[in-house]
């Protein structure tokens, strides 16, 4: 599962029996003797780089709409948590291996030099920053998920053996918030304030995936985004945002310390319910983009690009943009977007940035060598 980067260095789980039966993974993942890919999961990744995406080409749209806020709030309090609780939840099993330290490094650690770099360029044309430096210690727009996985999934040993994380990660989390110094350094702040969705993923079983794919939950799920949308249509004037990145500390949000600690919890309470909404309407049978789920890094990564330009090349300009039409237009053309890099075609183009082999730089391990005949 290396091209999703929810799932870039674990071992693809076996379906439960609800589930139905799924096909073996194919495209850019490697079958494992005996393991089968869980439609749900890359179902449920696929719809969540689509909200990714959606998210980011509402950005511009937010002036003057409350409406538009509303749902760019929610979209925002429940795609990443998404995509980092399924993270974690699959990364269970990182025991720093030999074989899983490669996936860590070919997965994410090359990919994130990669598109950093290349994100940099792209920004000096786009924004006119000829002296604009590359620094791989201060991730650009996208690639800041790159360097947090990587992070989490270092410390996943740690969180593994420990007796309570999921407070631990909560508490770090609030401290955080206490912390404007902690710099820009591989964005720490966001690493920090989202750790606790990582730890929830690492203590989440199957049998937790199959409460929220029962009849009564999906049935609640809808009444819960309707109100949770009310809510977030209200709170427009009252909110800012800007909490949901989880790259700021209170003080940087220009609000009391005390704040900072209670709006973690508030909003990891928030988010976790919603993301469970979100869940129980994921299909649990392959669909025509179950097979799109095992290339969502590639969707992820590239269609960044395109939604950085669009903003330079004055594609926001036209007055009807900003209309009931000129918004659904956008949210079509952004699932567009993040669609296609997650097809087959784009991804043989791009494998050699996102899925590099590099079997050239690594020794190989006593049971590769006793498996070689």
């Amino acid at each position: 599962m290396r091209a999703s980067p929810t799932a870039s260095a674990e071992t693809p789980v076996r379906p439960p029996a609800a589930t139905g039966t799924a096909r073996p993974a194919t495209g850019t993942a490697r079958p494992v003797p005996g393991k089968q890919r869980d439609p749900f999961f890359d179902n449920a990744k696929y719809l969540a780089i689509v909200l990714v995406a959606i998210g980011h080409a509402w950005e511009p749209l937010r002036s003057g709409s409350r409406g538009v806020t509303a749902l760019y709030t929610l979209v925002y309090a429940v795609h990443m948590p998404a995509f980092i609780v399924v993270s974690g939840y699959f990364s269970r099993s990182f025991r720093a291996t030999p074989p899983q330290i490669r996936r860590l490094v070919t997965g994410v650690v090359v990919p994130y030099v990669l598109f950093e770099t290349a994100y940099t360029l792209f920004t000096r044309w786009t924004d006119h920053q000829p002296d604009r430096a590359i620094s791989l210690l201060d991730p650009l727009y996208l690639t800041w998920f790159l360097a947090a996985l990587f992070v989490w999934r270092l410390t996943t040993p740690l969180w593994n053996h420990l007796r309570h994380p999921l407070p631990l990660a909560l508490a770090v989390a609030m401290l955080a918030t206490l912390s404007p110094s902690i710099g820009d350094d591989l964005d720490l702040q966001r690493v920090l304030q989202f750790l606790p969705y990582f730890v929830l993923g690492l203590r989440l079983r199957p049998e937790h995936f199959q409460l929220v794919r029962r009849p009564e939950v999906r049935q609640l799920a809808l009444p819960v985004f309707g109100c949770a949308l009310a809510v977030a249509y209200w709170a427009v004037p009252h909110f800012d945002y800007a909490w949901l990145f989880h790259n700021a500390s209170a003080d940087q949000l220009g609000v009391p310390d005390w704040e900072g600690p209670l709006m973690t919890l508030a909003l990891f309470a928030c988010s976790t319910l919603l993301v469970a909404c979100f869940l129980a309407w994921v299909p649990r049978r392959r669909t025509w983009f179950t097979a799109l789920g095992a290339g969502t890094l590639y969707g992820y990564l590239l269609h960044g690009f395109l939604a950085q330009g669009a903003k330079s090349w004055g594609w926001y300009d036209p007055s009807w943009v900003r209309g009931p039409l000129g918004e659904i237009v956008v949210t079509l053309a952004a699932a567009a977007a993040v669609t296609a890099p997650c097809t087959p075609p784009v991804r043989r183009v791009f494998r050699f940035a996102t899925e590099p082999e590099l079997r050239w730089a690594f020794r190989r391990d006593a049971t590769e060598l006793a498996r070689t005949p």
